[in-house]
C-alpha cells in the first residue's frame, strides 16, 4: 500500500476516533444509567415507553443518539450532548451556541413528550434523545471547557498510554474502577436509601443538573494536570464520583419518565416547568 494513502487512512481513522470521543459516557455508562432507570419505572411508564420504542427497552436505545448525531438526518443534534464552559466563566453566563446545548435540549424534548398533539413518531424520537442526554448531562466532561473541546484536547496519560481527560472520563475510568457489566453496575450502585433517593430526584431540572455537573468538572480539571500520568490513585479518588454520577443520572431519568407517563406517579420532577 502506498505510504501517502496509508497516512490518509490513518488520519481519517484518528479523526473518526476523535469525533467518537467527543460524546458521552461510553456505551456501558449509558447502559448503566438506563438500566438503573428501568428498575425504577412504574408499570404504566414502562408500558408507555416500550410502546413508543417499538417494544424495546430504554437500555436498547441508550446509545442511539451518539451514532445518530453523526448522520446527516440528525446532525443538528451534535451540540446537544454538552454545554462547554471555560474556566472562570460562571455557569449562567456561558455563551449560548446557536445550534443548542444539552441544558436547553432536554426540556425541549420533554415538552414534545408532554404534548398531546405530537405524533408517536415525534415522541419516539424525543424519548430516544432524552434517555441519552440525561446520561450525558451527568458526565463531568460534558460540562468541560470550550477551549479544550470538553477535555478532548486536554492531554494526559493513562497508565503511560497517551489519552485525554474526556476519554478517561468516558470509558477508561469507568472500566478501571470496576470490570462489571452494566447489570452488575446497577446491582452494586443502585442502593440509595429512601432519603438519599428523594434528595437526588428533588434536584429536578436540567439547569440544576448541568450546574451541579459543572461543579464536578471544575474539581476534575483542578485535580488533573495536563500531560500528567493518571493511574491507581486517580482511579481510587474518582471512581466513587463516577458511581455517584451514574446513579444520579439513572434515578433522575426514571423520575422524569414517570412524571411524564404515569399520571398516578408522585415524584418530584417538574423539569419542563422549572426550565421554562
Amino acid at each position: 500500500m502506498d505510504n501517502s494513502f496509508s497516512k490518509i487512512l490513518l488520519s481519517a481513522g484518528m479523526l473518526s476516533l476523535s469525533a467518537l470521543n467527543a460524546f458521552s459516557w461510553g456505551q456501558k455508562g449509558h447502559d448503566t444509567v438506563c438500566f438503573i432507570a428501568e428498575n425504577h419505572l412504574t408499570s404504566a411508564t414502562k408500558n408507555a415507553v416500550e410502546n413508543l420504542l417499538g417494544g424495546k427497552s430504554i437500555v436498547y436505545y441508550s446509545n442511539w443518539l451518539d451514532n445518530a448525531s453523526h448522520t446527516p438526518e440528525y446532525a443538528y443534534s451534535k451540540t446537544w450532548h454538552y454545554k462547554n464552559i471555560d474556566d472562570g466563566v460562571p455557569f449562567e453566563k456561558a455563551p449560548l451556541l446557536e445550534s443548542g446545548d444539552i441544558v436547553r435540549a432536554i426540556p425541549e424534548q420533554v415538552k414534545i413528550l408532554q404534548d398531546p398533539n405530537k405524533s408517536d413518531q415525534d415522541k419516539s424520537l424525543a424519548l430516544r434523545m432524552v434517555i441519552h442526554l440525561v446520561g450525558d448531562i451527568h458526565q463531568p466532561m460534558h460540562m468541560g471547557h470550550a477551549s479544550d473541546r470538553g477535555g478532548n484536547s486536554w492531554s494526559v496519560k493513562f497508565f503511560n498510554a497517551p489519552s485525554n481527560i474526556h476519554s478517561v472520563w468516558d470509558t477508561k475510568l469507568l472500566e478501571a474502577g470496576h470490570k462489571w457489566s452494566y447489570t452488575e453496575w446497577q446491582q452494586q450502585i443502585d442502593r440509595a436509601t429512601e432519603a438519599e433517593h428523594a434528595a437526588i430526584i428533588a434536584y429536578g431540572s436540567a439547569e440544576k443538573w448541568g450546574k451541579e455537573c459543572h461543579q464536578v468538572a471544575t474539581r476534575v480539571y483542578k485535580d488533573t494536570e495536563q500531560d500528567s500520568n493518571l493511574s491507581y490513585d486517580y482511579i481510587a479518588k474518582w471512581t466513587p464520583v463516577v458511581e455517584q454520577q451514574l446513579l444520579k443520572g439513572g434515578l433522575r431519568l426514571a423520575d422524569l419518565l414517570n412524571s411524564i407517563f404515569d399520571p398516578n406517579y408522585r415524584g418530584s420532577n417538574k423539569i419542563a416547568e422549572n426550565d421554562k
